[in-house]
C-alpha cells in the first residue's frame, strides 16, 4: 500500500480537549474558547468517555435557566454566574456519546456524523479510553492525496488481482480525483466489480468506466471455401496438376 490514510487513526487529532465530568460552567466555556472547538469529550474519573459537552449544550442551559436565547460566550455578571458556575459537565453533558473506534475505515465515521448530526467524534479504544478526535475537516484530508498515487494504488492493488491475465491492457488514469477506466477485459462480468474496488480507494471522487469485453471474431461465411493451406501429403492425395506435364 502507499501509505495513505485508510481508518480513523490515521487523520485524527491525538492531542484534544478532554473535561473531567466535575467541570464547571465558567471553566467549560473559556476551555472551548482557548482550545477553539465546538465541543469536547467528557470523562470520568478512570479516563472513560462518558458523553460530550458542546456549545449547543451550554446554551440550551442558559435558555433554560433565563428563558432568554443567549449567545455562546456571552459574559455574564454577579449572581448569574455563579449560579453557571455551578453546573457541571457531567449536569451539561449529551450522553451516551457517540464515538468512534481508531481502527474504523473513514467512511464509518462518516456516516457516523451524518445520523447524530455532530461535527467531530471521540476516538476511543476497546475499554472506552480516549485517544483522540476525529473531525469533518479530518476526513476530507484524504480528498488532498495526489492523483499520481492514487492512480498507482488501482494499478498495484486492484487492477492484477481483477485481471491477472490482462492488467496491462487495462488503464486507470486519474485527475482531480476522477478516475477513468479503458481498455478490454476478459470478462466483462467483472466490470461493476472493478468500478467498486476503485470507487472505494481513498482520495477517489468519481470513477468513469468505459471497460469492454474481448474484441469479436467475425464468423466465416460457410458457402466460402475454407482458406487454410494444407501441406500436402497431410489429410488428403496431392495431384499433378492438369494440362501435363510430362514428356
Amino acid at each position: 500500500m502507499t501509505g495513505t490514510p485508510h481508518v480513523v487513526r490515521d487523520v485524527m487529532t491525538h492531542t484534544v480537549l478532554a473535561l473531567r465530568h466535575g467541570a464547571a460552567f465558567k471553566d467549560i466555556v473559556k476551555a472551548l474558547q482557548q482550545w477553539q472547538v465546538s465541543a469536547a469529550p467528557v470523562l470520568d474519573d478512570g479516563g472513560r468517555v462518558v458523553g460530550v459537552v458542546s456549545e449547543a449544550d451550554l446554551v440550551r442551559r442558559e435558555e433554560a435557566r433565563t428563558g432568554v436565547p443567549v449567545g455562546y460566550g456571552q459574559v455574564r455578571s454577579g449572581p448569574d454566574l455563579a449560579e453557571a458556575a455551578s453546573t457541571t459537565a457531567a449536569a451539561l453533558m449529551t450522553t451516551p456519546a457517540v464515538t468512534v473506534g481508531p481502527e474504523a475505515p473513514l467512511p464509518e465515521a462518516a456516516r457516523r456524523m451524518a445520523r447524530h448530526g455532530v461535527k467531530r467524534l471521540p476516538v476511543v479504544d476497546a475499554d472506552g479510553l480516549l485517544q483522540g478526535v476525529v473531525s469533518r475537516a479530518d476526513l476530507l484530508k484524504v480528498f488532498m492525496r495526489d492523483d499520481e498515487d492514487i492512480a498507482e494504488e488501482i494499478r498495484r492493488e486492484i487492477l492484477p488481482h481483477l485481471f491477472p491475465d490482462s492488467a496491462e491492457w487495462v488503464r486507470a488514469q486519474v485527475r482531480d480525483g476522477v478516475v477513468t477506466l479503458t481498455g478490454r477485459v476478459p470478462d466483462t462480468a467483472l466490470v461493476p466489480v472493478a468500478a467498486g474496488w476503485v470507487r472505494g480507494v481513498d482520495g477517489v471522487v468519481a470513477v468513469e468506466c468505459t471497460l469492454a469485453g474481448p474484441p469479436r471474431r467475425p464468423d466465416l461465411d460457410p458457402d466460402l471455401p475454407d482458406a487454410r493451406y494444407t501441406p500436402p501429403g497431410r489429410g488428403r492425395t496431392s495431384r499433378a496438376p492438369e494440362g501435363g506435364g510430362g514428356p
